[in-house]
Parts: structure tokens; C-alpha cells; sequence
């Protein structure tokens, strides 16, 4: 899809993503209602087809966008009905957005007692590391003082 992208996508994506971020903020804070009314928003104008689709006999799997749309129209209609198919199973506890400040990044929690708070070992192993050396550093100025 990538030689298929045309300057209106980008454009395209880039709302899409500040209204799937709201998805995802609406879900950490247990705004269930207005998480789903974003995503069936989402699903209004990003309309979903299923298709089957394989490359041989053995390899059918289901595709929820229509031939023939927009790049961005494609991937953000198979985003959108995901994330609307994972609401629908797990609830919107388990949308996040990473605990780490200097991050952002959102994640879906998959861990057996919905615990996940950053969205990745990357962010949380910094985000401990930077907590640590911070009591250290308080720490270390209390005995001085």
C-alpha cells in the first residue's frame, strides 16, 4: 500500500489518529460512553466491507475494507473496527496510554489482570530507572540537609 499513498491520505491519518487517541484516552479514564460513540463515529465514516481474502487455499483470513478505497480509507476502517471489536470483547479498561510522560504512545493491555501501564519494557524500564533515581536524589539531599 505504501506506492498507493497519496498527500490526502497523510492528512487523513493525522485526524484519524487525534480521534483514535481520544478513543484510547476516553478508555483510560472509563468514559465508556463516549469512547463508543467516537467509535461509532469512526465506523460511519470509515465504513467497514468483509472480505475473504488469501493468497492460496491454505491462507483464507477476513479483510474489513473495500477494494478500491482510499489508502488511509483502508487502514483506519480496519483500525477502527478492531479497536471496536476489542471494546466489544475486553471493555475500555483495557485501552491505555503509556504511564510514562515523556512517551504518549497509547497500547492495548493483553496481560491476564488488565495491570499494563506503559506501552512498552522500553518505557517502563525508564520510567522506574527515572523514579528511582529521583528518590535517590531526595534521598541523598534530605541527609545533607
Amino acid at each position: 500500500m505504501r506506492d498507493e499513498v497519496v498527500e490526502r491520505d497523510l492528512a487523513i491519518f493525522r485526524r484519524a489518529q487525534k480521534r483514535l487517541r481520544d478513543v484510547f484516552e476516553f478508555g483510560t479514564t472509563g468514559r465508556d460512553i463516549q469512547a463508543v460513540a467516537e467509535l461509532n463515529a469512526l465506523l460511519e465514516n470509515f465504513p467497514v466491507q468483509p472480505r475473504i481474502s488469501g493468497h492460496d487455499a491454505n491462507d483464507w483470513h477476513m479483510h474489513v475494507t473495500s477494494r478500491g478505497a482510499s489508502v488511509s480509507a483502508e487502514y483506519i476502517a480496519g483500525a477502527v473496527w478492531g479497536l471496536s471489536v476489542w471494546l466489544c470483547e475486553f471493555g475500555s479498561a483495557r485501552f491505555g496510554v503509556c504511564a510514562d510522560e515523556r512517551c504518549g504512545n497509547v497500547y492495548l493491555d493483553t496481560s491476564s489482570n488488565c495491570c499494563r501501564r506503559f506501552c512498552s519494557e522500553r518505557c517502563a524500564t525508564r520510567s522506574h530507572v527515572a523514579a528511582h533515581r529521583a528518590r535517590k536524589k531526595e534521598k541523598l539531599l534530605a541527609s545533607v540537609m
